[in-house]
């Protein structure tokens, strides 16, 4: 796993956080615990406060840099923030709400991890989620071939693998009669400003193992081929440069 910069992952806070809000609406529970898996700098407990203001949440992140970032911001007041990895995770009791923003990704075989976390929801309880379906968007493609050619292969060939999950393949691996499950897939048009804003955004996420891996006497030749790339898939219009995102949510309720 790279190390993260919360900072820079901030760059599109709103953007970043819009596909929690749609997530979190659609939750047809009260739960009175909730865990936030992959919570990142904490920026979406406020989220979670605000929706289900009684409820004990708890933060989990594998990112020692993110929950310093979330433990500074926002520790206390019935919210809490650990180290832990998702893979392995699991709470002293079975939880009301076990919810993830874009972390699910990051897992390896996630489509193995994700439905053993059900065993982690109590009866009436739900697990919800959003994951980029991205992987065959340019920004994606393009960071894989660059990464993939000489000389940068001999440090990141591998790297920048495909991540996105379709809707219909999470569909399949949760379908139960335990479980009544929603399950859509959505894409935004994000609209940046600035200029090669959608290296911006992606050196903060999918870019980072990439970016990370190469030496420093490659890594800014990497990195202006790629916003050359970048620049013409993503031509900047008159309001801003359109991010097309998909991005795939389930909300799975245990029944009870």
């Amino acid at each position: 796993m790279p190390s993260w910069d919360p900072g820079l992952y901030l760059t599109y806070e709103s953007e970043r956080a819009r596909p929690f809000l749609d997530l979190v609406v659609r939750v047809p529970t009260e739960p009175r615990t909730i865990v936030d898996l992959g919570c990142g700098p904490g920026h979406l407990s406020a989220v979670l406060r605000q929706r289900w203001p009684q409820a004990r949440i708890t933060g989990v992140d594998s990112s020692p840099e993110m929950i310093e970032q979330a433990r500074r911001e926002g520790d206390g007041e019935g919210i809490s923030y650990e180290l832990g990895d998702i893979a392995s995770w699991s709470p002293p009791a079975p939880v009301d709400l076990v919810v993830s923003n874009a972390a699910f990704q990051w897992v390896p075989e996630q489509l193995e991890v994700v439905p053993r976390l059900r065993r982690h929801v109590a009866p009436g309880g739900v697990l919800a989620f959003q994951v980029p379906d991205n992987h065959d968007e340019p920004n994606h493609v393009l960071l894989r071939e660059l990464a993939g050619r000489a000389p940068y292969a001999e440090h990141a060939a591998g790297l920048a693998t495909a991540r996105g999950v379709s809707p219909a393949a999470y569909l399949d691996v949760l379908v139960d009669d335990g479980w009544d499950l929603d399950v859509w897939g959505t894409t935004y048009f994000h609209v940046l400003p600035g200029d090669d804003p959608v290296f911006r955004w992606i050196s903060g996420t999918g870019a980072r193992p990439v970016l990370q891996a190469l030496p420093h006497e490659l890594r800014a030749e990497f990195v202006e081929n790629y916003k050359a790339a970048l620049r013409e898939a993503y031509p900047r219009r008159e309001y801003g440069t359109v991010l097309p995102f998909p991005r795939t949510f389930v909300v799975a309720k245990r029944r009870v």
